[in-house]
């Protein structure tokens, strides 16, 4: 196999993908950890796997529409059509007939050359039909949103029910959009001017991002950079990766500096370490998780930022934890509906059984939490789930249950109206 050849290595990641149970993003991150690829090159890996998992039920759409009905392709063949596919309907910067001798290619160097005419069967059919898919296509995201949009059908009909069509719409482009990038700027280490000025030596480009709950100079937007790990800036710890919707439930809770602060389910730490920066990193942040694993990187990103007034604990540590707690945030597990363009198969794993788990461990770990408050104390309830079944009905069932706390406020962010992550947060505030 040929590590420098782009294709490959997506069609490797891709195959990963049905076979591991990992993320997408996760082994994507590992195969171009030791590609030796120039920055055009990783940022065609890194389109072509991301737009495949995006695409996949619109692509499986139009595989069969030029195969035999009911015949499933084995699936490293499906992954080389779709990726044939993908460039000949998505990908504007490749010419069409180089899509497809590249894809034919692919396949002979995959094992597959056996296969090879079949595959170049079917993309070059799709050449000559080009401008008549690409109506169908635009069509069916009208007529077949579901399909067009390739998303799971019961998660847009329900989408439609609680946003409605033109919301739904905005909701599922953004889904299929690539990410972007922001940081925060960490105010233990630097300020925004210095930051930003060191940002212009290192080729960083940027642009100032506000919200009502961010401020100004707090929260910036990468617009592109050279590779993380190079920049001094960011080894230094002078900034963390941080969308804006995860400052808000830190903003809500409001910590003080002295406080002490029970931070549950808390990795990788971004909402602990802007707690520590709003406390200037004095007073004590509990931070729990469930394994050796994630705690460790919680500590890795505190030595970075220069966080000192961070104390890990396992969840076997926590009903060890006296009911002391100034605040405590929940920042809680939850089907990340929010943030699923962020993670691309995300849309292929969740089922509406999944949420039903979920607000059972939503709703119990916000009794736990209530334990641990000293009288008068705040509790900031978050996810990044745009389900009201996560959201303000496990809030109302907790209150229904615990008549001495009251709702201050809460806030939902949604993509299309906000322009960050989905995300929830209530505050909530224990008698005195």
């Amino acid at each position: 196999m040929n590590d420098q050849n782009p294709r490959q290595i997506a069609a490797r990641v891709l195959s990963q993908r049905l076979t591991s149970g990992e993320f997408t993003e996760n082994l994507l991150e590992i195969a171009l950890a030791t590609a030796r690829f120039s920055p055009a090159d990783r940022g065609l890996c890194h389109e072509l796997v991301c737009g495949v998992v995006r695409w996949q039920a619109t692509l499986d759409c139009l595989i069969a529409r030029k195969t035999a009905p009911g015949r499933e392709q084995r699936p490293a063949l499906q992954n080389l059509l779709r990726l044939g596919l993908y460039q000949i309907f998505w990908l504007d910067r490749i010419p069409p007939h180089a899509a497809v001798h590249e894809t034919v290619e692919q396949a002979k160097r995959s094992g597959y050359g056996h296969q090879a005419g079949f595959i170049n069967a079917i993309l070059r059919g799709y050449l000559r039909e080009t401008d008549a898919i690409k109506k169908i296509l635009a069509d069916m995201k009208i007529s077949q949103p579901a399909l067009g949009w390739s998303h799971p059908e019961w998660l847009v009909e329900k989408w439609r029910k609680n946003f409605g069509d033109e919301k739904t719409r905005q909701l599922l482009e953004w889904n299929n959009t690539p990410p972007k990038t922001f940081a925060r700027v960490n105010t233990l280490k630097t300020d925004a001017g210095k930051l930003v000025e060191r940002w212009r030596e290192e080729n960083v480009e940027y642009d100032f991002c506000t919200r009502d709950w961010t401020g100004e100079n707090l929260a910036f937007e990468l617009k592109s950079h050279p590779s993380l790990n190079s920049l001094p800036s960011f080894r230094d710890g002078w900034f963390y990766l941080q969308d804006p919707s995860t400052l808000l439930a830190p903003v809500l809770l409001g910590a003080q500096p002295g406080e002490a602060i029970l931070d549950l389910c808390a990795a990788p730490g971004g909402k602990t370490m802007f707690m520590a920066q709003m406390m200037d990193d004095t007073g004590k942040i509990v931070a729990q998780d469930i394994g050796p694993d994630r705690l460790k990187l919680i500590r890795e990103n505190c030595a970075r930022l220069g966080v000192t007034c961070v104390e890990n604990i396992l969840p076997s540590a926590f009903s060890l934890q006296p009911s002391a707690f100034d605040r405590v945030l929940i920042d809680a597990p939850c089907s990340n509906t929010g943030v699923m363009r962020r993670r691309v198969d995300l849309r292929w794993r969740i089922s509406p059984e999944e949420i039903s788990r979920l607000q059972k461990t939503q709703l119990e770990l916000l009794r736990q939490a209530a334990t641990k408050l000293k009288p008068g104390g705040v509790l900031v309830y978050s996810t990044c789930s745009l389900e009201p079944e996560e959201n303000s009905e496990v809030v109302k069932e907790f209150l229904r249950e615990q008549q001495h706390f009251n709702l201050e406020t809460e806030r939902q962010l949604l993509p299309f109206v906000d322009g960050v992550d989905g995300a929830f947060v209530a505050r909530l505030k224990l008698s005195a």
